[in-house]
């Protein structure tokens, strides 16, 4: 049997999950409109429960978003809780705003390799999710160059996310090239414009180029396409339906 490849980051449809009842109601409508597996956080109910409830609406989880406070000081915590989940992917979502600089990349570099490596042993991958800010560059390279070349590739791997690439000016294609083999993960989301502003579009509805975008996941090796929209347009599952959809018609299922 064929894996999916296709999971939905809870963080689209944050605002229909506010409480546990939350949970139990709108989970069964991601696997309703077809998808199979979601990213999530915790921390919104007791990590059994969320399994639980995920496991009824016919989902299973394979990644999370843990901040960076939790994956270097609450290590084993987070383990545990991964194990109870079933979920391989830890990822952190991004950096404090004190660590943005060329010496805090170096330093969060060994930090992450080594919280990576503990992880590891345990069945689990570590792996970072960039947004914009890591394209600013420091003496020619960028923030996000400093940290995988400062890090241990065994032990952080990448989930890049298409539009922030975009939007620091940088080609998704490319980057997703550019880690070719460290790649398992990668959020698919698009970017298009309103009234001259950047927005979040659904997959294929916006200006990214996904005819090279699809091709370099699929020669870097990406595991899971992950749909993400930061801010829907339209109603959040309506947005998720569309951008599955779209990825179906480009031959990921």
């Amino acid at each position: 049997m064929k894996e999916t490849q296709v999971a939905l980051q809870l963080y689209t449809i944050r605002n229909l999950l506010k409480t546990p009842e939350d949970f139990k109601k709108t989970l069964p409508e991601v696997r309703r409109i077809g998808y199979q597996a979601v990213q999530t956080g915790l921390g919104q109910m007791e990590t059994k429960e969320l399994k639980k409830i995920v496991e009824c609406s016919g989902l299973r989880v394979i990644a999370t978003h843990i901040p960076m406070e939790r994956i270097l000081g609450e290590t084993d915590s987070v383990i545990e809780e991964h194990k109870i989940l079933g979920a391989e992917y830890v990822v952190c979502p991004g950096l404090p705003e004190e660590l943005h600089n060329a010496d805090g990349y170096r330093k969060i570099a060994g930090e992450l390799s080594r919280a990576g490596e503990v992880l590891a042993r345990n069945g689990l991958t570590l792996g970072y999710h960039n947004h914009a800010i890591e394209f600013e560059r420091y003496d020619g390279k960028t923030g996000l160059e400093i940290l995988y070349s400062e890090s241990d590739p065994r032990y952080l791997k990448v989930e890049l996310d298409t539009y922030w690439a975009a939007y620091g000016g940088a080609d998704p294609a490319a980057w997703c090239l550019k880690y070719a083999g460290r790649l398992p993960l990668v959020h698919v989301k698009d970017l298009g414009m309103k009234k001259n502003k950047p927005v979040f579009m659904e997959v294929g509805e916006g200006n990214l180029n996904w005819e090279a975008i699809i091709p370099a996941c699929r020669k870097s090796g990406v595991k899971w396409y992950t749909v993400e929209q930061d801010i829907c347009l339209r109603h959040p599952l309506e947005s998720a339906k569309i951008s599955l959809e779209n990825l179906r018609k480009m031959g990921i299922e």
